[in-house]
């Protein structure tokens, strides 16, 4: 079996982001298509998702509180693609999330995978924006040797999550 076949039966997607950001919320309304109620994650989810037959995800859910941030490096081995959930509505950690998504960017295993920023939780009134979060994130200049996208999404609600998936499903195919 060739490596590229062997690729197209796994696509790995590691999904960061901070603690309350939204990840397991997200994670589990991609997978099941419903609400559920979900708890902070200690330690790591692992799910799958098809959104297509030939390119199944297996979603690497890690989570987010400070003690976990020390670890996150340890998953980024055989990773396709980062999905990277920024709480629209923490502007008093927002500086701390751009911190960390600058951090893990400089991973050596993760040089060159394309990256979706969900700017989650755009339901609430006074969430920053996608354009905003680009621009304080520096993607621009921090992706610039990548495929990336911001996605204004609800994780509650699904809006934006299947369309940002698409695009780094999208991104990951054209690798």
């Amino acid at each position: 079996m060739s490596s590229k076949s062997a690729k197209v039966q796994e696509t790995r997607i590691l999904l960061l982001g901070l603690d309350s950001a939204g990840k397991s919320t997200l994670l589990y309304k991609l997978k099941l298509a419903r609400d559920i109620v979900t708890t902070p994650t200690i330690g790591f989810n692992v799910e799958m998702i098809e959104l297509e037959k030939s390119l199944p995800l297996t979603v690497w859910d890690v989570g987010g509180q400070e003690k976990m941030r020390r670890v996150w490096k340890y998953y980024c081995e055989n990773t396709d693609g980062l999905l990277y959930v920024v709480d629209s509505t923490d502007k008093q950690r927002i500086e701390d999330a751009r911190r960390e998504f600058e951090h893990i960017l400089k991973n050596e295993y993760i040089k060159n995978v394309p990256v979706v920023l969900f700017a989650n939780k755009q339901d609430v009134p006074g969430a920053l924006t996608a354009e905003e979060i680009t621009r304080m994130f520096k993607v621009k200049k921090l992706c610039s040797d990548r495929n990336w996208y911001v996605q204004p999404c609800c994780a509650t609600t699904g809006e934006g999550l299947v369309e940002g998936l698409r695009k780094l499903t999208g991104f990951v195919k054209a690798m």
